[in-house]
């Protein structure tokens, strides 16, 4: 019987069809992002036949999936023990490193660095912005932007996705996006007319983008547990989650709920670090804020989701409103410096305040001329 594909796999075909030689050069100058497609399941050491085939029942297909698998979700899929699923998930994670996909458990400090140096980054589209992250949206990394509503989260997501797609020396990853999205805020139209703003052709960057709506909590949490399955399909290396915490927030109400909210939470944002750092892709959340009442100096506004999300989070910025323009600040950081900056939304999503004022009067200067 042959299985039926989905609309967004449909979609994306024809287009992963023409850049197949793209990604085979991003994979040849970065070697930890090369998919083990001649590694299987089986050749795992302690894995069987009988194993192979409760993995693939549960929709672990690939060495890759059972390297980011949990070990306790792991034990329920296949029921086994714990001690088992974890040496599994261990002697998955060797293969790979043994294979070069994956960096050795320990290397030098000056190894580490010229990783880092070879790392992709993505602009944002805003130059101060970019200052801000010390060069754009990382890979490897979970990038946060929590804010109130208007402050331009949704705007950066939308001007990412527009230019993920642009060549690696023009700020971008050359490569697709996926968009989970759980607020119905993702608007094709306004990707369209990010991407005519800038000068990018327009078609080619909504194929590049898979949209995936998101209903309930349930739902979501069943599409962070396939996503390395949807990262492999589409060929991504820009995945973004708008947001993260609504769902959850809309469902777990009230003090009984939040401690099983919080370990929900804890479990799909540590899949998405190790699925960052395995995958070699950058991941960007954006979070809903609360006011804490108990605040009598400075601002209120803090971000939801506890102590969980803020430890998950590799980087976390906090965007507010200031009049028609925006200020992103860097509140946790391993190494940024913690400082902030301003930008503003335009045409061309997240964009710097001069480039606005400049186009501005260069219009009117052509409507004096006409």
């Amino acid at each position: 019987m042959v299985e039926k594909k989905s609309h967004i796999e449909n979609e994306f075909d024809d287009n992963n069809n023409n850049n197949e030689d793209v990604n085979e050069d991003i994979i040849r100058m970065n070697p930890s992002t090369e998919s083990p497609i001649d590694l299987e399941i089986q050749d795992i050491e302690g894995i069987g036949p009988t194993t192979a085939k409760k993995l693939k029942d549960a929709g672990i297909i690939s060495v890759m999936d059972l390297a980011v698998t949990s070990a306790d979700e792991l034990a329920v899929e296949i029921n086994a023990s714990k001690d088992s699923a974890a040496a599994f998930i261990m002697a998955a994670q060797k293969l790979l490193r043994d294979s070069n996909v994956l960096e050795k458990e320990f290397i030098t400090a000056d190894a580490a660095l010229e990783k880092r140096r070879s790392m992709l980054r993505c602009s944002t589209g805003s130059k101060v912005l970019d200052e801000l992250l010390l060069g754009g949206i990382e890979t490897q990394a979970v990038t946060e932007f929590y804010g109130e509503f208007g402050s331009g989260k949704s705007q950066i997501c939308h001007t990412l996705c527009a230019i993920a797609r642009q060549p690696i020396e023009a700020s971008g990853l050359d490569s697709n996006v996926i968009y989970i999205d759980t607020e119905g805020t993702f608007r094709p139209e306004r990707l369209n007319q990010i991407a005519r703003a800038r000068n990018f052709d327009p078609m080619h960057v909504l194929k590049s983008v898979a949209v995936c709506k998101v209903y309930n909590s349930s739902h979501l949490e069943l599409i962070i547990k396939d996503l390395g399955k949807y990262i492999n399909d589409f060929k991504a290396k820009l995945v973004i989650i708008d947001s993260i915490i609504s769902l959850h927030r809309a469902e777990f109400s009230g003090r009984g709920t939040l401690a099983d909210r919080q370990q929900r939470l804890n479990s799909i944002l540590h899949k998405l670090i190790r699925l960052s750092e395995i995958y070699n892709i950058a991941i960007v959340i954006t979070n809903q804020v609360q006011s804490s009442p108990d605040t009598f100096f400075g601002d209120p506004t803090k971000a939801a989701g506890g102590n969980v999300l803020g430890h998950a989070s590799t980087y976390r910025i906090y965007l507010r409103k200031s009049g028609e323009n925006r200020i992103a600040k860097m509140i946790d950081s391993p190494y940024h410096p913690y400082s902030d900056v301003r930008f503003t939304v335009s045409e061309k999503g997240s964009d710097d305040i001069e480039d606005v004022k400049k186009n501005n009067k260069k219009t009117s200067k052509d409507e004096i001329f006409e």
